[in-house]
């Protein structure tokens, strides 16, 4: 981060010193943008991947924004004293260490309602897009329209019963926009959030595996959830059953969905996460039967892409001058 000096004369000697907010290099597109709105801060765009350069970097700063450049003990403890607060421009906390937060006095705020009917939206696409059969068939016509298309198995969209693993705001809001489209909606989640009218709530996992013939996964990756598809979850799931995944790539064995996809077990699989991202040339799943996906976009929409900045700017910004914050969620409240 390069910080241009300029002369302070003495009659302005006593001025307020302005708050410092870094932001990763890659978090957002309009720089200039963001510069001249957030006035009331300096913003120094910079790169936060190396910890041997993130005293440097943040000294003097209040605030720290990421997206999913990883923020792991390393990088939390090389941060400046000066450091108050992290701005996750994002839901999942996954790629930063919050027990070296904690540890350290900084508060952590994310952003968990930003993107939700975009997530939801994309959820219900991937599953419409996989169910009917849509990528196969319009190869078939760009291939010539030769012969008779692949289209059975395929169940009448408002006789699928679709489970959703994990009920939280994007859970519900899949949910509410599969309300009136599907035969039946179940959901699953230990937390026991309130449900949407309509949805069922299922107490068992094993469950609501056996009776989906679409499984959403709507969860945080935590040590808890990390790996949880694995080949006993896929082996319970109904045969000719889908998966779809908006959340985390790392809720899912993906060695496993491959063989489970290439067996016929399962009937496809819709992913716009991956446990590795970009996902590797390598990945089993590249040549696995009947699949769709997407490359972690789900939250994207101009509404979605404007919120993600500017709420997460506004609330780091925020605790930094006030210590309060107006559009998200405190994760951790530091003492810094």
């Amino acid at each position: 981060m390069t910080t241009e000096q300029t002369f302070v004369p003495a009659s302005e000697a006593a001025l307020p010193v302005p708050t410092v907010i870094v932001v990763a290099d890659r978090a957002f597109g309009d720089r200039q943008g963001l510069v001249d709105q957030f006035d009331s801060a300096v913003l120094h765009f910079c790169d936060l991947s190396d910890p041997a350069t993130l005293s440097a970097a943040t000294s003097g700063a209040s605030g720290v924004v990421v997206t999913l450049q990883p923020l792991r003990a390393a990088h939390i403890q090389a941060l400046a004293p000066s450091v108050r607060v992290i701005g996750r421009a994002g839901v999942g906390l996954d790629t930063i260490d919050l027990d070296a937060a904690r540890a350290a006095g900084i508060t952590v705020v994310n952003q968990p309602t930003y993107g939700t009917k975009e997530v939801a939206s994309h959820a219900v696409a991937l599953l419409l897009t996989l169910q009917r059969r849509i990528c196969g068939l319009d190869t078939f016509v760009r291939e010539g329209w030769s012969g008779s298309p692949v289209l059975a198995p395929m169940k009448a969209v408002d006789e699928l019963v679709v489970g959703l693993v994990g009920s939280g705001h994007i859970g519900s809001a899949t949910a509410e926009m599969l309300s009136g489209l599907v035969g039946q909606i179940l959901a699953f989640d230990p937390a026991n959030p309130p449900l949407p009218a309509g949805v069922e709530a299922v107490g068992e996992l094993r469950d609501i595996l056996a009776r989906s013939d679409v499984v959403s996964l709507h969860l945080p990756l935590t040590q808890e959830t990390a790996g949880m598809v694995n080949e006993a979850f896929l082996g319970a799931m109904r045969p000719g059953a889908l998966l779809v995944n908006v959340s985390r790539g790392g809720l899912v064995d993906e060695v496993a969905l491959a063989a489970a996809l290439d067996s016929g077990h399962l009937g496809g699989a819709a992913l716009d996460v991956f446990a590795t991202e970009p996902l590797s040339s390598t990945s089993p799943l590249l040549n696995a039967k009947n699949t769709v996906f997407s490359p972690h976009c789900a939250s994207y929409s101009d509404r979605s892409a404007w919120r993600l900045a500017h709420w997460t700017l506004s609330d780091t910004i925020a605790w930094a001058q006030s210590n309060n914050i107006k559009y998200g969620n405190i994760v951790v409240r530091g003492d810094r």
